[in-house]
């Protein structure tokens, strides 16, 4: 979630009395008008990643944050059902190689889930996510016929950017995408604004991500503290406190209150891989 944008009433009233209404942002938030600038790590105990309840992580698990959201998650003892043509279904805490199969599949087709271990965690089945969305399938998280097919055939979403690196936020489909001259590198499930009206301390706002063209111009590297919650290593690209950040929970439908989720293991990778550095475009459609 990010700092939410005030419905727009409230933002003509704030105008007509001289005295703009601003809320820190939590999990989605941050106070705006920030020069550009690099903030020192701040102390935290995150790891790299967090585990969703009910399947087993990828990397070590972060500790949860107060937002809610999570998907439910089949659990890793129930057994493997059958798909129809009598290949199981491949679903969380699966292990083997057919799983580490499957991990080189997504990976070389661009969709991004860590390290190829054989284990279906939950950076496996947040890309698992992703090529459903590209797909426009059901979103269930787990490998069974529809996913399979999608897999097989190479599905990849298209960017529309054409020129240099942008980082593309496709809301209809939730999926956040590094595109470089108009060639997608890699994908991700992601979580935006549910362009919903809310409540904070009694002011309303709107939980939108907005459309357009914006350029990354802070970030924090460590965790930034707002009146909602906690945001791991946020890249912020609007002065509304909207950024691309990590979180525990990263469900296959809109749920912030603006900003982009993903990952924490995701969010490291976006740091150690300069692919989301001050002044990157933000394209947000």
């Amino acid at each position: 979630m990010c700092r939410p944008r005030i419905a727009r009433w409230m933002m003509l009233l704030s105008l007509l009395v001289g005295a703009p209404l601003a809320v820190a942002c939590g999990p989605d938030g941050e106070a705006s008008s920030v020069p550009p600038t690099s903030l020192s790590p701040s102390a935290s105990g995150f790891p790299s990643a967090s585990g969703g309840p009910g399947f087993p992580t990828d990397t070590p698990s972060s500790p949860r944050t107060t937002e809610p959201g999570s998907t439910a998650q089949p659990s890793a003892s129930q057994p493997v059902p059958p798909s129809p043509s009598g290949v199981p279904v491949l679903r969380p805490g699966a292990t083997g190689p057919e799983i580490e199969l499957l991990q080189h599949q997504l990976s070389a087709a661009g969709y991004w889930l860590g390290t190829a271990d054989g284990t279906f965690g939950q950076l496996t089945q947040q890309a698992v996510l992703a090529v459903q969305k590209a797909a426009g399938i059901e979103l269930d998280g787990m490998v069974g016929p529809a996913t399979r097919a999608a897999i097989d055939r190479g599905t990849r979403p298209a960017g529309r950017s054409t020129q240099g690196l942008v980082l593309e936020v496709d809301k209809g489909r939730q999926l956040l995408m590094v595109v470089r001259d108009g060639q997608v590198e890699t994908i991700f499930n992601t979580s935006s604004g549910t362009e919903e009206i809310y409540y904070h301390d009694g002011v309303q706002y709107l939980a939108d991500t907005p459309p357009g063209t914006w350029h990354i111009y802070r970030q924090v590297d460590g965790v930034d503290h707002g009146s909602l919650g906690d945001l791991y290593r946020p890249k912020y690209f609007h002065t509304d406190g909207i950024a691309i950040h990590g979180y525990a929970s990263v469900p296959a439908r809109a749920a912030s209150h603006g900003c982009i989720r993903v990952t924490n293991a995701a969010m490291d990778w976006f740091w150690s891989s300069a692919n989301a550095a001050i002044g990157t475009t933000v394209l947000v459609y």
